[in-house]
C-alpha cells in the first residue's frame, strides 16, 4: 500500500489533497444567496429560507438560530432590526441549513440509485519539479458509487472524516493510488 505524500511540495509539486478539490467541486454546488445579511434584501431572503416551513424553522433552530418566533415575525415585517449578533446567527443557521439541505439534494443526485458518478482526477502539477524527479502520473477517471459518507463529512465540514472518506474512495484505484492523494483538480457533474 502506497503511503500517502509526507514531505509534499520537497521538490516544488504544487497541488491540495483529493478531499479539498472534492469539498471545492461540492462547494461549487451550494448556490448561497449573495446579497450580504447586512442587506434588508439579504437578511429577508435568508429568514424567508429559514421559515417557509415548520421543518426550516425546526431545522434553523437547531443550527442556533435561538430568537423567538414574534422576534423573527418582526423582523421580516421590518419593524425591528437585528443586532450584528443576531445577523451573525441568521448567517451561520442559514448557511448551516442550505449545506444540509443541498448535501441531502447531492447525495441521491451522485449516487445515481447505485449507479455512482464519474469521477476525474488530474494529477498533481509537476512542471516545477527538476526533471529526475517527476513522475509519471497519467489522468484516471473512477466511478464512485457511494458517496455517503463524502457527503455526510462534507455537510458538517469535517476535515479530518472527509479525507478518511475520499482516501477510502481513491483506494480503488489500484496499487498506487497515494500518487493520487494530492492533485491538481478533481471533477464530476451532480
Amino acid at each position: 500500500m502506497p503511503e500517502r505524500t509526507i514531505e509534499f511540495g520537497l521538490y516544488q509539486a504544487r497541488g491540495i489533497k483529493g478531499h479539498e478539490a472534492v469539498a471545492r467541486q461540492l462547494d461549487s454546488y451550494l448556490g448561497y444567496i449573495s446579497t450580504p445579511v447586512t442587506a434588508e434584501r439579504g437578511l429577508l431572503a435568508r429568514l424567508h429560507y429559514l421559515t417557509r416551513t415548520d421543518h426550516a424553522r425546526a431545522a434553523a433552530r437547531e443550527a442556533g438560530l435561538t430568537v423567538t418566533d414574534d422576534t423573527i415575525n418582526a423582523w421580516l415585517a421590518g419593524e425591528r432590526r437585528p443586532a450584528k449578533r443576531n445577523l451573525k446567527l441568521v448567517e451561520d443557521a442559514y448557511r448551516t441549513v442550505r449545506r444540509h439541505n443541498v448535501g441531502r439534494y447531492l447525495l441521491a443526485r451522485l449516487n445515481r440509485g447505485g449507479r455512482g458518478t464519474r469521477v476525474e482526477i488530474h494529477p498533481l502539477n509537476q512542471s516545477q519539479v527538476p526533471r529526475p524527479r517527476q513522475r509519471e502520473l497519467n489522468f484516471r477517471s473512477l466511478n464512485v458509487r457511494h458517496w455517503d459518507a463524502v457527503i455526510a463529512a462534507w455537510t458538517v465540514q469535517d476535515d479530518q472524516a472527509m479525507d478518511d472518506a475520499w482516501v477510502e474512495k481513491i483506494v480503488d484505484l489500484g496499487s498506487q493510488w497515494g500518487q493520487y492523494y494530492h492533485v491538481s483538480n478533481i471533477g464530476f457533474a451532480a
